[in-house]
């Protein structure tokens, strides 16, 4: 029980880091230049602090449960080595842990063109097969950069075909889809399916899985895009509270519980009837090991509902006012900085990031700090909410940025370490999770309705630029560290000078 104690108190010092930031930022602001009622401002502050608990208890729980879960199907699964088995398994997983997804309902709900559970098996489909083809590379090892090339390639091609006011909606769906749920689970597996690998490369191809399962949901949606022919993706803005006392403050959040403990009791249960499937039949895990899971998967479910219901009921509206404020402004432009502030703090808050930082530096032993990985993401959402407010406010096309953007990443993807290639795709998925949706999302929609724009065009793609950038940023770390690396080895064959007496032999000592 102390152990437990001082991990949830090692946790909640970590939450509170990634959070704190971003309650100061906001406070900021609004007791300045961006004045809001102070309804809104008690929702954000008690969404905050349901945010810091929640995200103690779930990278407790995800570290104690859905960690070696993770880890032991993938290697139970690759250790048969029949290859009919590893595929049918693997879609199966992909397909459940992506219907487990709670952020997929919110993708469901922006594409009124596309019944919402068409859309979630379209979805579930398209990650269940590049699961497959992650394992199939793993396996195999295939290089990650050709088969993202390959890809992305068909996605950008595909993409020249559908309705323009839709293309932003299909590019969000690969971030939001490998969220909370289905990343700790995914990274999981990629180290278990990488454990049972003698290789040299088998470190670097335990990253990557999220990164490939990333495109299948651009992909499905992209298609479902052509058959449906949808013309634009629903916006409704999230509802400004008005409360007046304490107790009302408190029925807000007390009406979204229930939502939230019901979606997050259906989501976990498609994966732990999968993992206990697999505890009678194969696993066989001492009871010790079923008990300290069970714990945690308890401590993943806390987490989630406290986490999604201060964002959703507490940020949501908080941002979109704040964005709409914001934008108002005589000097609206400040927006762009102010959303990049913001964008750096905010990533640190995704329940996932903690998940990605402490895995590769544990796979890298150290090599990787978690330190620089926070700050590569950090930076990298940062640039992609100024090039979100930029769109805000201009108008420009998504594609005048992810063309050169992913073209640039896929280039560089030739010339890093292997492992930061697949780490820098990786956090793509990473980054853009709940926090994005809940916050940055509306906060793009609130100033897009406060400058009259476009909300499907302009303000949707917030999460694909998020997703976008941390490819390059994570990737140029890589770049750093190799030449690092390089200047190290030099250095080290470099001889010490020596004394001269000490480059003579004895007998050209005594003549001297």
């Amino acid at each position: 029980m102390r152990d437990y104690l001082e991990k949830l108190a090692e946790k909640l010092a970590e939450a509170m880091q990634g959070v704190l930031p971003v309650i100061g930022i906001v406070i900021l602001l609004c007791f300045t230049i961006a004045p809001i009622s102070s309804s809104i401002l008690l929702c954000f502050l008690l969404g905050a602090a349901m945010i810091v608990i929640g995200t103690m208890f779930f990278t407790l729980g995800a570290e104690i449960s859905m960690t070696p879960m993770g880890e032991r199907v993938g290697t139970a699964i690759t250790k048969s080595k029949n290859l009919p088995k590893i595929i049918i398994l693997g879609f199966i997983l992909g397909f459940i842990i992506t219907i487990s997804e709670p952020d997929l309902q919110v993708l469901a709900e922006q594409v009124p063109s596309v019944p919402n559970a068409v859309l979630i098996v379209f979805v579930a489909v398209g990650v269940g097969i590049f699961l497959v083809i992650a394992f199939l590379r793993m396996l195999f090892g295939i290089a990650l950069p050709h088969m993202l090339v390959v890809f992305y390639i068909l996605v950008f091609t595909i993409s020249f075909f559908i309705p323009a006011d839709f293309l932003a909606v299909a590019f969000d769906s690969g971030g939001v889809t490998t969220g909370p749920m289905t990343v700790p689970f995914i990274m999981a597996l990629g180290i278990g399916i990488s454990a049972i690998r003698t290789d040299r490369h088998a470190a670097n191809d335990s990253f990557g899985l999220v990164a490939l399962c990333s495109i299948g949901p651009i992909l499905a949606v992209l298609i479902l895009s052509l058959i449906y022919h949808p013309q634009e993706g629903a916006y409704e803005p999230p509802v400004i509270p008005e409360i007046s006392n304490s107790v009302e403050l408190w029925q807000l959040f007390q009406v979204g519980l229930p939502t939230y403990m019901k979606e997050i009791a259906i989501s976990l249960l498609p994966i732990i009837l999968f993992f206990a499937l697999f505890q009678m039949t194969v696993l066989k895990l001492s009871k010790k090991n079923i008990s300290k899971i069970t714990i945690g998967l308890v401590y993943t479910y806390i987490g989630l509902v406290l986490f999604l219901t201060g964002a959703n009921v507490g940020f949501m509206p908080a941002g979109n006012y704040l964005g709409q404020v914001m934008a108002s402004l005589s000097f609206k432009w400040l927006i762009v900085p102010v959303g990049m502030i913001i964008g750096f703090f905010i990533v640190r808050a995704e329940p996932a990031v903690y998940v990605l930082n402490k895995q590769v530096e544990e796979i890298t032993d150290g090599a990787i700090p978690a330190k620089a990985m926070g700050i590569s993401l950090s930076v990298g959402v940062a640039i992609s909410l100024g090039i979100a407010m930029i769109r805000v406010l201009t108008g420009v096309s998504i594609f005048w940025f992810l063309i050169p953007g992913y073209a640039l990443a896929l280039g560089l993807s030739f010339f890093v370490p292997k492992i930061f290639t697949a780490i820098a795709f990786d956090s793509g998925g990473v980054a853009s999770g709940p926090m994005t949706a809940t916050f940055l999302l509306p906060f793009a929609q609130g100033a897009c309705i406060a400058v009259g724009g476009n909300i499907v065009t302009d303000a949707f793609g917030v999460v694909a630029m998020v997703a976008m950038t941390p490819l390059i940023t994570i990737q140029v770390l890589g770049m750093v560290y190799q030449y690092k690396k390089k200047a190290a080895e030099k250095v080290q064959l470099v001889p010490e000078p020596m004394d001269a007496f000490e480059m003579l032999d004895d007998d050209a000592i005594i003549e001297l």
